[in-house]
């Protein structure tokens, strides 16, 4: 299965589950007056317009190369999980907070509290059947590291998004249980709005890591270590070449990478040896990374390319890693 169908696998299955738990939640909250359980509410609302937003950037990813985007349109996935980032998961907060402060300022006792327990439990089932699908796919992904480095290092902006919003999900159930809960035992109603304001607060925190990881992405993170690492390589072993200097490399899309090789090439070659070269190297990268769409390769001595890394060095907060490829 290729990302993009198994992207869309993720994408249909979040959506499903929040839309029939946003349902229940506001019929929940109408009958019992939980702010806590309202905030919930609007945040599977939250979570279903994500979706809806994340299908339509697939949709517009997968618009073919043209002569005015010939690298593609990938970057457009990303520019959409931004999107929900800053304005999706920043409104659900809000709202979250505001339902909680108004709860704090007229604290209205909570009825019928075994329907939001009830709802709680159900919304649990689904989320928890939800993030089952998309940690599937980020556990192939992670292919023996571990979970921190391949969720930075990741540059599957949906199966991020879909992780965030499901895990915010699963944490606000937690906290609106625990709130509904007190309030009730202590006769604290108070406690139902410090619950919905500490769900709008992981809301929140949300937002802040995803916008965090998809404007890296957005603004041109580089590939995987391991791309720079082949391209490297095989430009080692062909015979053409005496030193492949380093590669940089550039994340278009999920499954989109363009490269640039810099090589010194064999004295003595003619033009269609050095394009025969170049042809072999091309081959062999794509047999062993597809998602690499282009790569550039430059005629260059050893020296002047350690110039050029030496002034990316220098620029603010530049990090290179060995093999010359920048990281994220």
């Amino acid at each position: 299965m290729g990302t993009q169908a198994s992207s869309h696998k993720v994408v249909y299955a979040a959506l499903a589950g929040n839309i029939a738990i946003a349902v229940v939640k506001f019929v929940a909250a109408a009958i019992s007056g939980s702010a806590a359980m309202l905030s919930e509410g609007v945040h599977s609302l939250v979570d279903s317009a994500n979706e809806l937003l994340l299908l339509y950037g697939l949709k517009r990813a997968a618009r073919p190369a043209d002569a005015s985007h010939p690298f593609g349109y990938g970057r457009e996935l990303y520019f959409w999980s931004f999107m929900v980032a800053l304005l999706v998961f920043a409104l659900g907060a809000l709202a979250s907070i505001y339902h909680g402060y108004e709860q704090l300022l007229e604290p209205r006792p909570i009825e019928r509290a075994g329907i939001n327990y009830a709802v709680l439990a159900a919304s649990f089932v689904f989320e928890s059947g939800s993030s089952w699908v998309a940690f599937r796919k980020f556990h192939a992904q992670a292919a023996g590291r571990g979970y921190l480095e391949t969720f930075r290092r990741s540059k599957d902006a949906i199966t991020l998004t879909v992780l965030l919003e499901n895990a915010a999900a699963l944490l606000g159930l937690a906290i609106a249980a625990a709130g509904i809960a007190a309030a009730q035992a202590l006769g604290m109603p108070r406690l139902d709005g410090v619950a919905s304001i500490l769900i709008g607060l992981v809301l929140a925190g949300a937002a802040l890591l995803l916008a965090r990881e998809t404007k890296a992405l957005l603004l041109g993170e580089s590939a995987r270590s391991q791309v720079a690492a082949t391209i490297r390589a095989i430009a080692d072993g062909d015979p053409a070449i005496r030193a492949a200097n380093g590669v940089f490399t550039a994340q278009m899309g999920p499954d989109q990478v363009v490269a640039a090789l810099s090589a010194e090439f064999e004295d003595g070659l003619s033009t269609p040896q050095v394009e025969a070269s170049i042809h072999r190297i091309e081959t062999a990268v794509q047999a062993t990374h597809p998602e690499v769409a282009a790569l550039f390769v430059k005629p260059q001595t050893p020296e002047v390319f350690r110039r050029a890394q030496a002034r990316l060095a220098k620029a603010p907060d530049a990090k290179i890693e060995p093999g010359s490829n920048r990281s994220h």
